[in-house]
């Protein structure tokens, strides 16, 4: 059983799993299991180039993000379990509250679940369907869709994040979006205290 399970690996995704990773010193995270479901294959940043992003010299791909990204996160917060060249194909709530996840190798359980995948309108993942919606923030001859939600949440313990959570294909605000998430997440499980997690250069 997973407490959080974070479904795709672009950059809202990733931030998320970050952002949730650095938190394992903290007592009302250390126990945490965490899992993310890196499938990247679609991501737009596949074909993605930054020249505007604060942080990130001019010229960096996103081919090359989507690589070191899972290496920042294998290497600084193992704990976080990468699961790789798996597709999701359904998000079931069980009767007992909790969320099923199947894809097309095998099945996971977890607590809460974040989707961050793309918003193209060809996704296709069964459970979804009642919260698909037109983009609101996408030219209409684009077809983009999103997933229905008030501040990232679809319902209890179904999170989304980046594009399909209705915000613009911008590479900062994915990864903000993500990183709010996750600090969502950590604010329940430090029992809705506001929770934030910052590294600090030692004295």
């Amino acid at each position: 059983m997973y407490d959080a399970l974070i479904i795709g690996g672009g950059a809202s995704g990733m931030s998320c799993a970050l952002v949730l990773g650095s938190a394992k010193t903290k007592a009302f995270a250390k126990d945490k299991r965490i899992g993310l479901i890196a499938h990247q294959r679609s991501s737009h940043l596949q074909s993605a180039l930054f020249n505007n992003v604060l942080g990130l010299p001019p010229g960096t791909t996103g081919q090359s993000i989507l690589s070191s990204g899972k290496t920042q996160l294998a290497t600084l917060y193992p704990h976080v379990e990468q699961i790789e060249k798996e597709k999701v194909l359904s998000v079931l709530e069980t009767d007992a509250g909790y969320f099923e996840v199947n894809t097309n190798k095998q099945s996971y359980h977890a607590k809460m679940v974040v989707v961050a995948v793309g918003y193209t309108h060809l996704i296709n993942i069964t459970g979804l369907e009642p919260y698909i919606a037109p983009h609101p923030r996408a030219k209409a001859e684009k077809n983009r869709i999103w997933l229905k939600n008030e501040d990232h949440l679809v319902k209890k313990n179904l999170y989304v994040a980046g594009t399909l959570a209705g915000w613009r294909s911008q590479f900062a605000i994915a990864s903000g979006s993500g990183a709010q998430v996750a600090t969502d997440i950590l604010t329940l499980w430090n029992h809705g205290e506001h929770t934030k997690i910052h590294d600090k250069l030692e004295p």
